[in-house]
């Protein structure tokens, strides 16, 4: 299986450099089929020549100025449009994901699941360098978004998860531009019944560079996405979503598959 890499950056010059270093020494070094593809989102501080130079010693990278307005969700909506893989795992520009999580969540996919979605917040996860205010923010909206869902997940916000083709592909339309696709994409493929499950992963706050990711944006326009899936969900009286959320956390349902070398996982069948 093929997977693309995809990095929405805007102006990551100081970070974007590490953070594809880092990536590419794991994905060699496991032997993945892979590609890396940058997407420059209006950047004015040469991130795009840095990503530059490091395509000029491996061809499986490459950065492609965003088409769409200025925007997160749409500079990931763009990538969405281009990538070449089988599969897509959306990965932040700041070093803050992990390589190895990369390859993990490849390996998952590879094993049948539709996608991956990683989560900060459940035994053998990792969190560094969170800022106070987002963790409680986080924390919030995240329990706001489990309940009303019943998903299992506790992570729902994090960028940081893995897709199937075919999965992109069913989710469309994408109407987020900025960062509640983060949320639009992974409640979208729930709802409309693609399999999942959720493991543990490392993560870091950035070391370079500022958020790009503001409190206000936490409110109005999370809040319009979920109850836009919500509503979606609801109106299809659950035509997509087969059962309900089965796995360990639950302590309904087995696993559909099990997973061995990620004992605590949490799966959702079809």
């Amino acid at each position: 299986m093929k997977l693309s890499v995809l990095i929405p950056a805007h102006d990551e010059a100081e970070s974007i450099g590490a953070t594809i270093t880092a990536l590419v020494s794991v994905l060699n070094r496991e032997r993945c089929s892979y590609e890396v593809l940058v997407i420059d989102d209006a950047s004015t501080d040469g991130t795009a020549d840095v990503v530059a130079e490091i395509a000029l010693t491996n061809a499986r990278v490459r950065c492609v100025r965003s088409h769409l307005p200025s925007g997160f969700g749409f500079a990931v909506r763009a990538g969405l449009e281009l990538f070449t893989g089988d599969a897509v795992t959306i990965v932040m520009a700041d070093a803050s994901d992990e390589p190895e999580d990369v390859v993990r969540y490849l390996r998952l996919l590879e094993a049948g699941h539709d996608c991956v979605f990683g989560s900060r917040f459940m035994r053998g996860s990792t969190v560094t360098d969170y800022p106070r205010a987002k963790l409680v923010l986080n924390r919030l909206a995240n329990g706001v978004v489990r309940a009303l869902f019943r998903h299992g997940l506790n992570d729902t916000t994090n960028a940081f998860k893995a897709y199937r083709r075919e999965v992109i592909e069913s989710v469309q339309p994408l109407v987020s531009n900025h960062f509640n696709l983060t949320v639009e994409l992974p409640l979208k493929a729930i709802v409309r019944g693609h399999s999942y499950v959720i493991c543990p992963i490392s993560w870091r706050g950035r070391r370079f560079g500022a958020s790009k990711l503001s409190l206000q944006e936490m409110g109005s326009r999370y809040m319009f996405i979920v109850l836009y899936v919500l509503l979606e969900h609801r109106l299809s009286h659950g035509d997509y979503y087969s059962g309900g959320f089965k796995g360990w956390q639950s302590h309904r349902l087995r696993p559909t598959r099990p997973v061995p070398e990620t004992p605590r996982l949490v799966a959702r069948g079809r």
